[in-house]
């Protein structure tokens, strides 16, 4: 029989054996399995928002399945990850984890959630649909080799812990206006994000205009999964204050952030676009970005339950 816990707050021993998970995961799929967003709420022992699910099998001394809701902006984000060991039972593990999570949002009031797939296969569309959730927006993962060849024509610098965190907040959460995950950031969530290992500040280049931020070019580095990948480096956050829309610094950013990134030995960058950002994409093309893979979102607007939690 299997058993399964719902977690409003993931004790140490919880976040051991989910992170087991998680590791098993990455080294069967070469990629963590959670995004940034829900692993920092998981490391973290769960904040506001936060749900986690652990299903467990008898005679096994590891979850065999982790799901995670984690309330974002404007909507929930759900992720689902099973066990390298276990994906024969998707069918099954699939809906109890999936129904649980909406059940979960139904009481707490109700609202949108989006279940975050990564290359989404027949399986996971049965499972979305079976959930009463309909494909919703869809992300480009391109890559291209490193050097680029191309020339760089600004000049930024490192960013500065601490002195730039205002200016980079006010330049984000205007380019991110109506972003559901990258907009509406606070200064707590900046900080908690570079707590992570990989954050390098020489990494984080920024433009001044005039005294003024005007743009930046976060870039981070994936370290192997396993024996025998590769590192990768990743323009992780790139935006322009709107003030300087239309000056080709988006463009520059990106090459400066490469040039950083080949600097440093990397041959390989990537990066995630909208899929239906059409002028992005292209500008990503004619800076020789290939699509790589395509993550989805599977979408479905919770109606809250009579006796919800926020009502």
């Amino acid at each position: 029989m299997r058993c399964l816990e719902i977690k409003r707050q993931m004790a140490s021993d919880d976040i051991a054996h989910v992170t087991e998970l998680l590791d098993a995961a990455a080294r069967a799929d070469g990629r963590r399995p959670l995004s940034d967003h829900l692993y920092l709420d998981l490391v973290n022992g769960g904040l506001d928002g936060f749900t986690g699910f652990l299903a467990s099998e008898p005679g096994h001394d590891h979850p065999v399945a982790y799901a995670q809701i984690s309330r974002g902006n404007d909507a929930y984000a759900f992720e689902l990850v099973i066990h390298p060991h276990h994906r024969y039972e998707m069918a099954t593990i699939g809906p109890e984890l999936i129904d649980s999570a909406l059940d979960v949002i139904s009481s707490d009031g109700g609202g949108r959630v989006n279940w975050w797939v990564f290359e989404p296969t027949s399986a996971h569309r049965k499972l979305a649909s079976d959930a009463g959730m309909v494909p919703g927006r869809s992300l480009y993962q391109m890559r291209r080799s490193l050097p680029t060849g191309f020339d760089v024509t600004v000049e930024t610098r490192a960013f500065v812990p601490g002195d730039d965190d205002e200016a980079w907040l006010q330049v984000n959460n205007r380019a991110f206006a109506t972003h559901g995950e990258q907009g509406g950031w606070t200064l707590d969530t900046f900080r908690q994000r570079r707590q992570e290992a990989w954050f390098d500040p020489e990494g984080f280049r920024v433009l001044d205009v005039d005294g003024r931020m005007a743009a930046f070019c976060w870039t981070k580095v994936h370290e192997p999964s396993a024996a025998g990948d590769e590192i990768i480096g990743e323009i992780y956050v790139i935006a322009v204050d709107p003030d300087y829309h239309g000056r080709g610094l988006g463009r520059q950013l990106t090459l400066d952030g490469l040039e950083h990134l080949a600097r440093r030995g990397i041959t390989t960058a990537m990066l995630y676009v909208d899929a239906d950002n059409a002028a992005a994409v292209s500008l990503y093309e004619r800076l020789g970005f290939r699509i790589h893979c395509t993550n989805a979102a599977f979408v479905a607007d919770v109606s809250p339950t009579a006796t919800s939690n926020a009502s």
